[in-house]
């Protein structure tokens, strides 16, 4: 502990003037059993970057841009750098106008891969500094998913990493109330079996298995694409995913066709989804887990990404109240645990010294775990202390993440915008109401995405 406390004055020593203790959020050398400080004052140590300015644009506003900025201000502290972030809810937009204006910052933190691809095919993007691909496979959990999730085509027909991403949310969730469960004598499922065991016993038993809603405004249909991302990567390969993606395996490949109909089957069989397909086509999502806490219950199981609790009854408390598990996988293929997610990923649009360490400052486990410390923060960096997470909800969802063995993020948002985010919404609300079969939605989606192509 002494030596903690030690290296801690140190590296407060190297950045007088700047940032004091009090202006952080934790002071360095507190808690060593919960922050790795060893990894800020080693890199306090190595960089100086006194007298220069980093500037950084994303899309994290109000309390997502103060919890990136209390981790701002430890890299500020560390290098006497002086850091300016400005947050977007336009970024996507701001960022190609910037960049094709030559007024770049010199950081961008890009929501969706395919933004920061199109970037780098057209010349706007830094590649990262040497080796942080290697570092990505080797220190990630599912390494080779988060590399490749990074590597792009450059404007010279080279890939090369272009990104390193930082925050990862996750999707592969089921949300349930202990309670229940335990008054029906209902187990959590391991597999994907049991989880279709357990709904089948649900409607024998006279309850109702599943909540959900495709309702969202302009956006309807969103959440059964996330059904259907899962189940691909529970019955196909992950190159199977991705070239579903990148339209090189086609929708109405019958592989994709399945994957609609794996989804079919929990939302559109009779008796397992509450008030049926309509129902299902037309509850909002953010309405749609209400059931899960009426008495009886309206129905047992909600599939959702981690951010659903904001949703949930007011005083609803995660991990006691309400609880969540891994939407499983098939025990009887040989694919691992495969998880679908999102995330953010931060790349050089004008490179400088900063720019470059401020990458390295990324892969320190203190960057990590200064947020992981507040809240709304997941990351598959395996050196992470898991102590260092606000609450046990938070440690055990990273613990889905970290345990993947394939991770893949959310498809419709790296397909063309008419497509991942039109015809794949639309057309899974038809399948779902039973306008369109499976073959016919896969096939309509088709032929939207060759007649842009053309």
């Amino acid at each position: 502990m002494i030596k903690h406390l030690m290296l801690g004055i140190a590296a407060l020593a190297l950045s007088s003037g700047l940032a004091s203790a009090q202006d952080l959020m934790f002071k360095p050398g507190d808690q060593p059993n919960r922050f790795d400080w060893q990894s800020y004052d080693q890199f306090a140590k190595d960089t100086d970057l006194s007298g220069q300015t980093l500037t950084l644009t994303g899309p994290w506003t109000g309390n997502d841009k103060k919890l990136f900025e209390s981790v701002l201000a430890y890299f500020e502290a560390a290098t006497g750098a002086k850091v300016n972030y400005s947050g977007s809810e336009s970024f996507e937009q701001d960022i190609v106008i910037a960049a094709k204006a030559g007024t770049p910052p010199n950081i961008a933190v890009f929501p969706q891969p395919g933004l920061a691809a199109d970037l780098a095919k057209q010349g706007y993007l830094t590649p990262m500094p040497k080796g942080t691909g290697a570092w990505i496979k080797d220190n990630y959990a599912a390494g080779q998913s988060w590399e490749d999730l990074s590597t792009y085509m450059g404007k010279d027909g080279q890939k090369q990493t272009y990104t390193f991403p930082f925050k990862a949310d996750l999707k592969s969730l089921v949300w349930y109330v202990p309670e229940n469960f335990k008054e029906a004598g209902y187990k959590v499922p391991e597999t994907m079996e049991e989880l279709q065991a357990l709904t089948k016993k649900i409607v024998a038993d006279g309850g109702t298995p599943w909540c959900i809603g495709l309702g969202s405004g302009a956006a309807t249909g969103w959440p059964a694409t996330d059904w259907v991302e899962d189940f691909m990567l529970r019955t196909q390969p992950p190159e199977v995913y991705d070239g579903w993606v990148k339209n090189t395996v086609k929708f109405n490949d019958p592989r994709v066709v399945d994957a609609i109909k794996d989804y079919g089957w929990f939302a559109k069989t009779k008796g397992y989804a509450q008030g049926g397909e309509q129902a299902v086509a037309t509850t909002d999502f953010r309405d749609s887990p209400k059931g899960l806490f009426d008495f009886p219950p309206k129905c047992y199981m909600h599939k959702q990404a981690s951010f659903i609790p904001t949703f949930f009854p007011d005083g609803t408390q995660v991990g006691k109240d309400v609880n969540f598990f891994y939407f499983p996988a098939y025990a009887n293929k040989d694919l691992g645990k495969p998880v679908l997610g999102a995330g953010t990923l931060f790349g050089i649009t004008k490179d400088s010294p900063a720019a470059e360490a401020f990458v390295k400052f990324l892969e320190t486990p203190i960057a990590s775990e200064i947020w992981m410390a507040q809240s709304g923060f997941l990351t598959p960096l395996k050196s992470v202390n898991p102590a260092a997470f606000a609450n046990d909800v938070q440690r055990n969802m990273n613990k889905i993440l970290l345990d993947a063995t394939t991770f893949r993020f959310d498809g419709s948002d790296q397909m063309p915008g008419e497509i991942g985010t039109d015809a794949f919404w639309k057309n899974m609300v038809a399948y779902t109401t039973g306008d369109e079969t499976a073959e016919q939605a896969a096939d309509a989606i088709q032929k939207r995405w060759d007649s842009i192509e053309k």
